[in-house]
């Protein structure tokens, strides 16, 4: 599995710049601003709040070619303008920076007072969740003992990219970046990752301030700090102490103050940091450490808990076949025929290509070319099949499906797909359905078939696609009509709009449109008016598809919608919302506008994930979309 980690460094070291917080990265050759010039009044400013002065707002007043960098109680940040919710009294430093053409220059750190607790910023959830509360303790361990057990996670660390953080883990928001993947590996089959044993504990509590005591038994050494947690963030800063961890560690990381909380419950608990390039001669990651409470470890019992479940959650036999007609023929993909998965069905390795897969991991494109799946559904849970091998020899049988979307062979199959590679059925005479990949309209372009190992917690899985030209006509505006007519979409005021990679990833708006003030370009309390006044109702007039809007109030009706399905674009005979600025480009709001598949969407769930609209915003940057997102009202 450690190839595994040397692959995505490999794969992910271009955002080394970006994501790596050591000093090292940066050649310091024409720097044009000082340390000296860095200074509070002249280069930032520090302003409490009139009515809350637990409130600080940091504000850079640099030139908007220079990237600020904040180093605060609650983290870091890189906006122009910083809030930040001090529940204590206290003294705290805060360090600015910028990022300038020849590298990143830091002032000298600057202090601030808070003169009074302000018992509200620590109602929140997490703070509770975390600590137990006002004037409580709560005491947290690694997920992994002496004996090797972990008793809720897979095992005591998992690895992260850097844009990845408490809205991807949780799915509630967008990455922050396109650095977006995650490797869950379990303890047992990984335990070059850290060594088994009593790791110590971890104490937050609001006894006076917010105070942490941890005691790291595997590293001989205890620490007595202080924290404060960004509830808007999800992030949290410690100081003087250092959050649970394993000896591999212990010696890449250069911030280990510097935390994302990936989640958080009454029982369980993940933290993030992110290892250094330079330290570690790998690329950038987010190492990301499970921990469970005292309480959680006290009261587990042996077998409580199940085995997580891969994400397919579909109609077996249906999407194996059709819905239209009986039958139906796979191949095995020629770019990633196969891989391993964890028990939640998340691919263990990042093979993308033929070119990814390693020496160890044998591609035979003759032989891979030859496999395929043909099958004639019969019933609802039941058809038969035809097996194609890697030499081109049939297999021929019947199947039933159950509802753990196992397909039931009646025969054990196995053969060859590629060298030492075999596609066998378990003992059982199954396979399982893991997961399915769907394009923007919501059509299957990729399943994946696995076999449970016997031993280890993963599944070797194949990835079938669907046969070119071998299953019949398809009506391409079928889906749109389903997802679109007969609907009233309106304006998403909590995700208006982001500016994003073609792949759909990346984006950096999550989180402003609470905030009518440090982004007037791009929203104001106005704009959200608006948008709350504002939708449109898609209609069929015959053969023609229709809108009627409703633009901050005023109607819109009548507008002729051209839908492309090759091109996967909607154009408009006029603009259905001019009430904001981001409507009025793109051929005066017109379209063609390229639907997207932005934190999963597509045709087939606009009622949970709405539709993402785009287009090329800036000629000059052809691989990014400027996008807007549209919900069910």
């Amino acid at each position: 599995m450690n190839k595994i980690i040397k692959l995505f460094a490999l794969l992910f070291a271009w955002t080394a710049l970006l994501s790596s917080c050591s000093p090292e990265e940066y050649s310091l050759g024409n720097v044009d601003v000082k340390p000296e010039e860095l200074v509070e009044g002249i280069a930032f400013k520090i302003e409490h709040d009139a009515n809350n002065p637990n409130i600080v707002y940091l504000t850079s007043l640099m030139d908007a070619k220079y990237t600020p960098l904040w180093d605060h109680p609650q983290g870091r940040s890189q906006e122009k303008k910083v809030t930040l919710k001090i529940p204590f009294a206290g003294v705290y430093t805060v360090k600015f920076g910028v990022e300038t053409r020849g590298g990143v220059v830091y002032g000298a750190p600057a202090t601030f007072s808070v003169d009074q607790m302000y018992a509200e910023f620590i109602s929140n959830e997490m703070w509770t969740k975390l600590t137990g509360g006002a004037g409580q303790e709560k005491t947290w361990y690694l997920d992994l003992d002496e004996n090797g057990l972990s008793r809720y996670f897979l095992g005591p660390m998992y690895f992260y990219g850097t844009g990845d953080w408490w809205g991807t883990v949780n799915g509630t928001g967008p990455a922050l970046s396109s650095d977006s993947w995650n490797w869950q590996p379990d303890w047992k089959g990984n335990s070059w990752i850290m060594p088994k044993g009593d790791y110590g504990s971890m104490t937050f509590n609001l006894k006076g301030g917010a105070n942490v005591i941890v005691n790291h038994s595997m590293l001989n050494k205890s620490q007595t700090g202080t924290f404060n947690i960004d509830v808007d963030n999800k992030t949290m800063r410690m100081n003087d102490a250092q959050p649970l961890h394993g000896a591999p560690q212990d010696g890449v990381v250069v911030d280990w103050g510097n935390i994302r909380i990936m989640s958080l419950t009454d029982n369980t608990m993940q933290l993030a940091v992110l290892r250094d390039e330079v330290l570690s001669g790998e690329g950038p990651a987010l190492f990301v450490f499970n921990y469970i409470s005292k309480d959680f470890k006290d009261n587990w019992v042996p077998g409580n808990q199940p085995d997580p479940e891969p994400p397919y959650e579909g109609n077996a036999n249906d999407d194996l076949t059709t819905t239209t007609s009986t039958k139906k023929t796979w191949s095995l993909s020629l770019n990633t025929p196969y891989n391993w998965a964890n028990l939640k069905g998340e691919l263990l390795n990042a093979w993308t290509k033929p070119a990814d897969y390693p020496g160890w991991a044998p591609y035979d494109a003759t032989m891979i070319s030859k496999v395929a799946l043909e099958l004639d559904k019969t019933g609802d849970n039941a058809g038969s099949y035809k097996f194609t091998d890697g030499n081109g020899n049939n297999i021929s049988g019947t199947y039933t499906t159950d509802d753990k979307n196992n397909v039931i062979f009646d025969k054990e199959i196995s053969f060859a797909i590629s060298g030492g590679i075999s596609l066998a059925t378990t003992a059982e005479k199954k396979l399982r359905i893991i997961s399915t990949e769907k394009d923007a309209t919501g059509n299957i372009t990729g399943i994946w078939l696995g076999k449970k190992d016997p031993s280890k917690d993963e599944y070797l899985v194949f990835k079938f696609e669907p046969k070119a030209g071998a299953n019949g006509p398809v009506d391409p505006m079928a889906a749109w009509k389903t997802a679109l007519v007969g609907k009233t979409f309106k304006p998403d005021v909590n995700y208006f709009a982001d500016w994003v990679v073609t792949d759909w990833t990346g984006g950096w708006t999550t989180g402003i449109f609470g905030d009518y003030t440090s982004n007037t370009w791009l929203w104001t309390e106005a704009f959200r008016d608006a948008a709350a006044a504002s939708s449109i109702k898609f209609y069929m007039d015959g053969n023609v598809m229709k809108a009627d809007a409703v633009d901050n109030g005023t109607a819109r009706n009548g507008i002729v919608v051209d839908v492309d399905p090759t091109a996967k674009t909607l154009t408009f005979s006029e603009n259905p919302f001019t009430f904001h600025w981001v409507y009025s480009n793109n051929n005066s709001g017109k379209g063609p506008w390229i639907l997207g598949a932005r934190d999963g969407a597509n045709l087939g769930n606009v009622n949970t994930k709405g539709i993402y609209l785009a287009y090329i915003a800036d000629p000059g940057k052809p691989n990014e979309y400027g996008m807007v997102h549209w919900v069910i009202k």
